[in-house]
């Protein structure tokens, strides 16, 4: 019976043993201390750091940094941002007024690209005829003026003389209407912005005009004159109407001052403004009240 006990008292303190070597082990890998990691460590457990206490450098603001971490493929593939060439410079563009559009105008004429008297407003119609000119060139046709565009023009034309860039009369006459071909007639074309004095389908003179806007257009068809006046002024606007004739109501052909100034920005109440005043007082010496007029497109 105490052998028995004997062999039994061997036994527990035999298990007691390992169970004790078995905890200091897991706790030696554990602490990243100074101790030998164990001859086989379990699957489940993540090898032991090389370094006993791995050095950090703080952040600036004194906190341990996070941890680095991989960008995504996604990110990592992305690159840097992609910066897109910068658009040409606009030089000229719809809506510009000034001397150099003036210019532009100019040098668009002498090539057959604007068929128009210069204005120095950029409108549609010179938009049109820079698209026409870019076109030629082998240009982008965008329709503005940037500093390639402006270039080859240079190039393509010579610089316009004084009478080019505000010429008296520029507007080139269309095929006269049929209402025009007998008799004396002011015959005045809203297409070619022209008016004609005309005897027995002959033209004697010939002159820019403009006319009203889209609230107050100028009426078209046949009539005559019915009175004339060399110094005038609007009951209704208060403006000078010098050499007016009238043929329609308060609608006449008279000398503007504003469209001398101004060309084509800017329009009439409905009359038929001419700019050219030496060439209208030549013509009014001429026309007799009871001739016709025709406006047409």
């Amino acid at each position: 019976m105490k052998r028995s006990s004997s062999v039994i008292r061997r036994a527990v303190l035999a298990a007691a043993s390992v169970a004790l070597a078995t905890a200091c082990t897991a706790q030696a890998a554990g602490s990243g201390g100074g101790s030998a990691s164990p001859t086989k460590a379990p699957a489940t457990t993540a090898p032991a750091p090389t370094s006993t206490s791995p050095t950090t450098t703080p952040s600036d603001d004194g906190k341990a940094p996070s941890p680095t971490t991989t960008p995504s493929s996604e990110a990592s593939t992305t690159g840097a941002p992609t910066t897109e060439a910068p658009s040409p410079e606009v030089m000229m563009r719809d809506g510009d007024e000034s001397e150099q559009v003036r210019e532009l105008q100019a040098r668009l004429r002498q090539l057959d690209h604007f068929d128009r008297a210069p204005t120095g407003f950029y409108g549609t119609m010179t938009a049109g005829s820079v698209k026409a000119f870019q076109k030629s060139q082998g240009l982008p046709e965008r329709g503005w003026v940037d500093a390639a565009t402006w270039r080859k023009l240079l190039g393509a034309s010579r610089k316009p003389t004084a009478d080019e860039l505000k010429p008296s009369t520029t507007n080139q006459l269309d095929t006269p209407d049929a209402r025009c071909m007998t008799g004396r007639v002011l015959c005045i074309s809203k297409e070619s912005r022209t008016l004609a004095w005309m005897i027995d389908g002959k033209v004697v003179s010939a002159m820019d005009v403009r006319f009203g806007s889209e609230n107050t257009p100028t009426r078209e068809g046949t009539f005559s004159v019915g009175w004339k006046a060399r110094e005038w002024t609007s009951t209704i606007y208060h403006t000078p109407m010098p050499y007016a004739m009238f043929f329609s109501g308060g609608q006449a052909v008279h000398y503007s001052s504003d469209f001398a100034a101004r060309g084509y920005n800017g329009a009439s109440h409905g009359c038929v403004n001419v700019r050219d005043r030496a060439k209208l007082a030549a013509l009014f010496d001429q026309v007799k009240v009871g001739d016709k007029v025709v406006v047409h497109w």
